[in-house]
C-alpha cells in the first residue's frame, strides 16, 4: 500500500503492506530507531511518538500515542514526531537535555517514550505540578527505576520556561 505521511516535519512516501504498524514503518522503513519496541500492546510507552493535527511546532497540540497500536494508514492522517524530530539541528530539545543533565536515564530503553510523554505534557501544561507529571508518565514503564530523576528533569524544564 502506497502512503504519504509527515514524519518529523518531512513528507515521506512509503510502500508498506496493509496493517503495517507505525512502529515498524518508523524503524524498518524510515530507519528512525529511537522509537523502541517494548511490549507490542501499547502498555509500556517505549514506542510513544507525538501525533498531531499538524499545527505549530513539534509537540504543540500533540499527544503521546503508542506507535505499536497505530497502523501506517492511520498515521498518514496525522503529523508524527519521533524523538529524533524533537532536536533543532544539533541542539537537543530542552526535555532531552534535561534528561541528560539530570541523569534521568540508565539503560535508556524507556527514555525516548518518557521524553515524548514529557513533551506532550509540557505542550498542554507548561507548568505542571508533580501529580500531573506522574500522571503523564504513568504509561511509561522503566525497569531501571529512573522515575524520580525523570520527574525532576521535567520539573526543571517547566521551571525554566
Amino acid at each position: 500500500m502506497k502512503l504519504a505521511l509527515t514524519v518529523n516535519g518531512e513528507r515521506r512516501e512509503v510502500d508498506v503492506p496493509p496493517n503495517t504498524s507505525l512502529l515498524s514503518l518508523l524503524r524498518d522503513d524510515l530507519g528512525l530507531t529511537g522509537t523502541r519496541y517494548g511490549c507490542g500492546r501499547g502498555q509500556c510507552g517505549a514506542c510513544y511518538v507525538l501525533a498531531d493535527a499538524g499545527v505549530g511546532a513539534p509537540g504543540h497540540g500533540a499527544r503521546a500515542v503508542a506507535s505499536c497500536l497505530l497502523t501506517a494508514d492511520q498515521a498518514a492522517r496525522m503529523e508524527i514526531t519521533t524523538v529524533e524530530g524533537l532536536a533543532d539541528g544539533t541542539k537537543l530539545h530542552p526535555v532531552q537535555q534535561a534528561f541528560i543533565d539530570g541523569d534521568a536515564l540508565q539503560c535508556g530503553y524507556c527514555t525516548s517514550g518518557m521524553v515524548i510523554s514529557a513533551v506532550a505534557l509540557l505542550a498542554r501544561d507548561p507548568r505542571p505540578d508533580e501529580t500531573s507529571i506522574r500522571d503523564a508518565l504513568a504509561g511509561n514503564l522503566c525497569r531501571c527505576g529512573v522515575y524520580g530523576r525523570a520527574i525532576r528533569a521535567i520539573r526543571r524544564v517547566a521551571e525554566s520556561s
